[in-house]
């Protein structure tokens, strides 16, 4: 098949066919850019290019996902194998992994996700108190992050940073020094490190430039300074690249996403051309003439406005509420009675917000009125530190080559195993190419650490042999694990860190549940002889299962922020909370961060096919008091003669007259 489909409009084609050229293709909301990359994939295969030597990345697994699945349809098996499309995340793991050597680290590298990072802090900033303050380990964290997200390497955050960061450009260095000797690294190290290997490597990036031979990029508009370095170093200076993405839906600043690098593009490759997707083919007109007026008030690098050849269809309802439970039952009201009147399912309709807190009084709500919700984005079982405690525990049970289980739980209670310790041990392991488990008991790593230190990680050696043997002769080893749990004092340990006695009983109840779990699946009459490596096996498979599955399509009212929201799309939505200090919300306005406030309105209202509503409250409850609330900016910034108000008064005969003018006027607009 060498021809593109004729249902594709004359841009869409036009951005499949261009090969030769850099390419930034301008894709607005519900504008049909995946297809373009799938079309576009398949055009290149059929033109001649293995697709082995093509790679598309996109930000989610989700997303990667679907769009493997639609060229699976437009390409047979063989056409399409040794296609790569993946996360930007993923395509550099697998570049790390394959190039380790390069980079001074042993194969099998550990990745620490978040859980993993805090801790680590935690412990650098427990060795030198009077340097750092314990309570800002999330400022310390976020900072690190934002740094890597710059490509802004330890040596040169020591050179740059004023005089009150250099303690937390100091830490970054210790952090990554401690990685190091972990032979791990971090989810943001996972872009930057094949950035530097890269630079450093001219024979490997020349390896990887003939591996990759066409690049795609969707959601081009959510990369950061490095994520862009890598794109750049990959496509070299030929610029064989498709760049798809929105300016207008960048709402990932805080986590280091630039809209500069659109203009970067225009600047680094002067052959760039840009062709704009505007023909939406997921709302009405007038929904897309709200979108269009809203965003139009931030200032664009590309001018676009989307439109419909869809019907102009209904007005866009603004609802006012005297306080949030109010606004909670009516809404859930007005969802109740639009499918009955209208038919239709629950998954039709969608309520997005601007934080988390505000789904509470919802899901009171939609349980007290036997209404099926699903809440997008909610916390994996699996997910919880004790799980992922307790887990690590059996994991290096059944296998002490595990070095990012012994990392976890090494000090899981405390141990007063200090970072020092466990970079020395790290860093000896790494030259010994054994793991760390193994090295607790070398002679070697003796001579190098005070006679208490290595005394604490054989002990800690000795306690797990110990505890291996027992499982391995116990009729019961599930009996062994509590046990071991009492010995370790766990739930005091809980107790002890928790931020509260509710959420210590909450953690304690969740490990409970998880043995009791465990006792269920080994007590399964199919699976009477699994051993402790097979239920963890078990478990493992069915952690990765939960944290990729996608929900079933299931008849639920969805409920989710609005940076969840980005990229899906429903019949009928509703933004709730449009106000001052909820959206736009009170940070942004203090560091006049209103752009991005906007975009994030702006991408709640088109996920709207056919209807739009938005709810507001005059008075809301914070931090125990009642206050006055004002109106969402962003209602004033919407075509007033598209508003519904509930509870106005009728407006007058000459203003009915007028919009009513103005309706045809557009009506006529569209139909030109």
């Amino acid at each position: 098949m060498n021809s593109i489909p004729a249902k594709l409009n004359t841009q869409q084609r036009a951005a499949i066919k261009l090969t030769d050229q850099p390419l930034l293709v301008l894709a607005g909301a519900g504008s049909g850019k995946t297809r373009v990359i799938t079309e576009k994939i398949a055009y290149l295969v059929n033109h001649g290019l293995p697709a082995k030597h093509i790679a598309a990345v996109t930000f989610t697994n989700k997303a990667a996902k679907e769009m493997k699945n639609r060229v699976n349809h437009l390409l047979s098996a063989t056409q399409s194998r040794g296609l790569r499309v993946s996360t930007f995340h993923s395509l550099g793991l697998d570049i790390l992994r394959k190039e380790h050597s390069a980079l001074g680290y042993k194969a099998n590298i550990t990745l620490f996700d978040e859980q993993d990072k805090h801790s680590l802090l935690k412990s650098l900033v427990r060795e030198r108190p009077s340097h750092y303050d314990p309570e800002q380990l999330d400022a310390y964290s976020h900072q690190l992050g934002q740094w890597k997200n710059a490509f802004i390497t330890p040596a040169q955050a020591l050179q740059c940073s004023p005089a009150h960061d250099i303690a937390t450009a100091q830490l970054y260095q210790d952090y990554v020094r401690s990685l190091k000797a972990y032979n791990a690294v971090d989810f943001d190290d996972l872009i930057l490190l094949p950035v530097l290997l890269f630079q450093e490597h001219p024979k490997v990036l020349e390896k990887w430039q003939n591996k990759i031979r066409y690049l795609l990029v969707d959601e081009y508009q959510d990369t950061n300074i490095t994520q862009y370095q890598l794109v750049k170093l990959l496509a070299g200076s030929l610029g064989k690249f498709t760049v798809v993405g929105d300016d207008d839906q960048s709402i990932y600043a805080w986590r280091g996403a630039s809209t500069n690098n659109l203009q970067f593009l225009q600047n680094d490759y002067p052959r760039l051309q840009v062709i704009k997707l505007e023909q939406n083919y997921r709302s009405s007109g007038r929904i897309l003439k709200a979108a269009n007026q809203l965003i139009a008030n931030n200032p664009h690098v590309f001018e676009k406005k989307l439109w419909s050849q869809l019907s102009y269809g209904d007005p866009l309802r603004v609802l006012p509420h005297k306080n949030e439970r109010i606004e909670a039952q009516q809404v859930v009201s007005e969802i109740i009675h639009h499918k009955f009147k209208h038919g239709g399912r629950y998954q039709d309709y969608a309520v997005l917000y601007r934080g988390n807190h505000q789904s509470r009084l919802f899901e009171t709500c939609f349980r007290e009125n036997n209404v099926p919700y699903f809440i997008s984005g909610s916390t994996s079982f699996f997910a919880y530190v004790e799980i992922k405690d307790v887990l690590a525990y059996l994991r290096l049970i059944v296998n002490p080559e595990d070095d990012a289980a012994f990392i976890r739980i090494i000090n899981t209670p405390k141990r007063e195993i200090g970072p020092t310790t466990l970079e020395k041990l790290g860093t000896y392991a790494n030259e010994r190419h054994i793991s760390l488990f193994a090295a607790c008991n070398e002679l070697g790593i003796k001579q190098r650490l005070s006679d208490k230190a290595a005394q604490r990680l054989s002990t800690f050696h000795e306690w797990l042999v110990t505890l291996q043997a027992d499982i391995k002769h116990s009729p019961d080893y599930l009996a062994v694990i509590e046990a071991m749990l009492q010995q370790l004092h766990y739930e005091h340990w809980l107790r002890e860190t928790s931020k509260s006695k509710e959420a210590a009983e909450r953690k304690i109840k969740n490990v409970r549940e998880l043995m009791a779990w465990l006792q269920k699946i080994v007590a399964t009459p199919q699976t009477p002889q699994l051993t402790l490596s097979e239920l963890v096996a078990k478990i493992l498979l069915m952690d990765i299962l939960d944290r990729n599955q996608e929900e079933e399509s299931q008849d639920q009212v969805s409920l989710m922020t609005l940076h969840a929201a980005k990229g899906l799309e429903f019949p009928h939505v509703f933004l709730i909370g449009m106000e001052e200090n909820i959206l736009p919300h009170q940070n942004s306005i203090d560091t006049g961060a209103i752009e991005e406030e906007r975009r994030l309105a702006y991408v709640g209202i088109t996920r709207a096919q056919k209807t739009c509503t938005f709810s507001y409250c005059t008075h809301r409850q914070r931090y125990g008091e009642i206050s006055e609330c004002e109106p969402s900016r962003f209602l004033t910034e919407l075509p007033e003669e598209d508003l519904e108000w509930a509870n106005k008064k009728e407006l007058p005969p000459e203003e009915r007259k007028a919009r009513a003018k103005a309706n045809l006027a557009n009506l006529k607009t569209m139909l030109s």
